[in-house]
């Protein structure tokens, strides 16, 4: 283990950024989120959550695909580019990372999504453990463990410097090429560290959340329930929840006609939407009741039935905070446990 005076954290910065970006958590008009370092942006290491997931890093809101050009009568197709410049992407949280964990199931189980796919072998994640996890935090209930979280380096901050430990072959060839800023870090304060936050989870809200009644193979169980009825009523179908939420997977594939080609690009869809894959006969969820059922039941019981037992979701709270009608999955689940379904 290694560490670094958090007064020099500038210096690290710009190594980093010397042969790669350096993507880390920016506040920008009051908010943080993750976006390019540079020497004037204003870096918010100890905000909790950004507003944003950073999961656009591997899995951007909008790429191109490709370009359809048109030459007379003859077309041509011009693939969009696979990143091919190495990145690091600073001060990922545990949930968040679990959340990348959980896109790797996605885009690269076959057929492999090769854009993903690029953008996960250039990219370095080096995470950074909780020390005040917020009311609306309940990764624990999911076995996350906001302490140790994981990555190719994971990273404890306190008030006078940052402790660095490699995890993966990537993070100690990273740490490798920026030893010379290091000194060694003392294990027993980290130590230190860790239990003390977990000691503060112990007493979050939502610690006991139980996940009883969720999970593989449930779906008969909670499917036809009233439940959802009676929970989507509120729903304003505004998908903030789908666009904040790091595991959050659909997209749409559109095309653009400028005149001469035409492109072809994905963006970041919703489920919560009418007129999310949307076809010629229409759609085959109808009601808001059956697009609401469907966010949760993937998350809680369709995605661990495919997965192993995996969740997608990785309790990081953002959903609570941001619902404007208080329809986040903690009432979901809660609201299943009052009814004994």
């Amino acid at each position: 283990m290694y560490k670094i005076a958090r007064d020099k954290l500038p210096a690290l910065f710009q190594l980093l950024a010397s042969e790669q970006e350096l993507i880390l958590p920016i506040n920008s008009g009051n908010q943080v989120n993750f976006g390019l370092w540079s020497e004037e942006a204003e870096v918010s290491l100890d905000a909790l959550n950004s507003v944003k997931s950073p999961k656009d890093a591997f899995f951007p809101q909008g790429e191109d695909l490709y370009t359809v050009k048109k030459d007379g009568k003859k077309l041509s197709i011009e693939l969009g580019s696979l990143k091919e410049q190495d990145f690091v992407i600073f001060g990922m949280r545990a949930c968040d990372y679990r959340g990348v964990e959980v896109l790797d199931k996605v885009f690269l189980s076959d057929p492999v999504d090769n854009y993903y796919k690029a953008r996960r072998e250039h990219g370095t994640i080096i995470t950074m453990a909780c020390s005040e996890p917020e009311e609306t935090c309940f990764c624990k209930v999911f076995d996350i463990d906001c302490t140790t979280p994981g990555g190719d380096i994971q990273t404890w901050l306190d008030k006078d410097a940052l402790y660095w430990q490699p995890v993966s072959e990537k993070g100690v060839a990273l740490t490798a090429k920026i030893s010379e800023l290091f000194t060694d870090g003392d294990e027993e304060k980290v130590e230190a560290m860790k239990k003390a936050t977990q000691e503060i989870v112990e007493k979050l809200p939502y610690a006991d959340l139980s996940l009883k009644g969720w999970g593989a193979g449930m779906t008969d169980e909670k499917f036809d329930s009233p439940v959802w009825e009676n929970l989507a009523d509120s729903c304003l179908a505004c998908g903030t929840c789908t666009f904040i939420c790091p595991t959050c997977q659909c997209y749409d594939i559109k095309d653009y006609n400028t005149g001469s080609n035409v492109h072809r690009y994905r963006c970041w869809d919703s489920c919560m939407y009418s007129d999310f894959t949307m076809m010629a006969h229409g759609n085959n969820r109808t009601t808001q009741m059956q697009r609401f059922r469907q966010r949760f039941m993937h998350k809680l019981v369709y995605f661990p039935t495919n997965n192993e037992g995996m969740y997608s979701c990785v309790g990081c709270g953002r959903c609570v905070g941001k619902c404007p009608s208080s329809l986040n999955i903690v009432k979901v689940i809660k609201k299943f446990e009052e009814k004994g379904e």
